[in-house]
């Protein structure tokens, strides 16, 4: 993502992430990843240093993580196994997962939970809710397959931290007697649950996931959610459990070094992005990550030699165009500004922060017919309820200028540069 030099200013970091449907100058992956799983092989000597941290408080017990709670019990036996006999069981549970008159799920990127805390709160990222079908599903005495499906990396941001998410669906197969029909159903074809729609060729590119790839992808993710946070201790602590958990899930030691990073431990930091980077040496994110981490190691000729590899594989790197558009925006210069969001839009069609701050640059430009139509997509494209909430708020303030109530200049909720968008997914 112009041959123009990468510029990742202190304070920046990636993460990748995974979702259904996934720092300090580097970039956090959260779960998932092309080419992030590699021949397992026991994590580098040296690798953890727990003396560093404060242990922690609250720890995940990935036990629980699939667990059935007696709500999900008693909603699959009176709302999916008591009713409709005769029917694949599969497909009404698939029906109870898309219908919003049934289990009524609701999107939201904020947390990663467990299957048990996303039925309770009817709503997760696209790995929660996986993670919840799978749950119910083998409930149901069926046989449950991840798969790790290749969208395109979809890019976000949440103040220094830059996240990469991947996506994950299922695929569900009867391998056993129905018991609510009495019917032997091994010949039936599998039912792929995805909560986003997929290309063909995608779906024909799936790779298989074992189960504990997936427990480390959400420990990667917790991760990295918790690093967002703040918490660098409790974020460290998942992120180890993460590489001990699957040593082959490169993401999970790209997570860590940046938590070190983030903590000032830069020599664990290098070598856990290093080892990461010896297995994917043409990952952008592990190389912009290591290159930071030399920056501030002051190693400044280390880093430039990766940022020449940086520049050759991606000329212009996630949100090149949009903080070209702040800054136009910084200076008043709003058809710039409005040039460089599109443009950056043209990569990411459906990410929300960029449709709002075309609102914000065509209310400016006196196109409130443009502003109100990419303040809509704000916020139909919104992944969490506060930004949902927010951009709903804003919409009111444009109409209301629109019709004449407030002057274009001092609309509340539209000033430049404006918006502090929180984390998400």
């Amino acid at each position: 993502m112009t041959t123009l030099p990468r510029r990742v200013p202190f304070a920046r970091a990636i993460i990748t992430r995974i979702l259904l449907v996934v720092a300090l100058g580097a970039v956090a992956q959260l779960l998932g990843g092309c080419a992030s799983l590699v021949a397992a092989r026991p994590p580098p000597p040296g690798l953890f240093h727990d003396e560093l941290f404060t242990p922690s408080t609250a720890p995940i017990d990935t036990a629980r993580l699939f667990a059935v709670d007696d709500a999900m019990r008693s909603y699959l036996h009176h709302e999916i196994t008591g009713t409709k006999k005769g029917r694949d069981t599969r497909q009404i549970l698939f029906d109870a997962l898309y219908r919003r008159d049934q289990l009524k799920l609701e999107y939201d990127a904020v947390i990663t939970r467990t299957a048990s805390e996303t039925f309770a709160a009817r709503s997760g990222n696209c790995l929660s809710l996986a993670i919840m079908t799978a749950a119910l599903a083998r409930e149901l005495n069926f046989s449950v397959q991840f798969q790790l499906v290749d969208v395109g990396e979809v890019w976000s941001r949440a103040g220094n931290l830059y996240f990469s998410s991947n996506h994950v669906n299922l695929v569900l197969d009867r391998k056993r007697i129905d018991t609510s029909t009495g019917y032997s159903l091994n010949a039936e074809h599998p039912l792929v649950v995805d909560f986003i729609p997929i290309s063909t060729a995608s779906a024909a590119r799936a790779k298989p996931l074992t189960e504990r790839t997936v427990v480390a992808m959400y420990l990667n993710n917790r991760a990295a959610e918790l690093l967002s946070a703040g918490q660098l201790d409790e974020a460290y602590w998942a992120a180890r459990q993460a590489v001990a958990t699957a040593p082959d899930f490169l993401n999970a030691y790209n997570t860590l070094g940046v938590i070190y990073q983030h903590h000032g431990d830069l020599a664990p930091a290098e070598r856990a992005l290093r080892h990461a980077l010896a297995s994917a040496p043409d990952n952008t994110i592990f190389l912009s990550n290591l290159a930071q981490t030399l920056d501030n190691a002051h190693r400044p000729q280390e880093a430039e030699l990766l940022r020449t590899r940086l520049r050759l594989l991606e000329p212009y790197p996630p949100f090149h165009f949009y903080d070209q558009g702040q800054e136009a925006l910084a200076r008043g210069d709003y058809r710039r500004a409005r040039i460089l969001f599109q443009r950056e839009l043209e990569r990411v069609p459906d990410y929300h922060e960029l449709h709002y701050w075309l609102a914000v640059v065509n209310y400016q430009l006196r196109d409130l017919r443009a502003a109100e139509r990419h303040m809509q997509a704000a916020i139909d494209n919104s992944t969490a309820r506060d930004h949902h909430d927010l951009y709903a708020a804003k919409r009111t303030h444009l109409r209301a200028a629109a019709s004449g109530a407030a002057a274009p200049e001092a609309a509340p909720g539209l000033a430049v540069p404006g918006l502090a968008v929180p984390k998400q997914q």
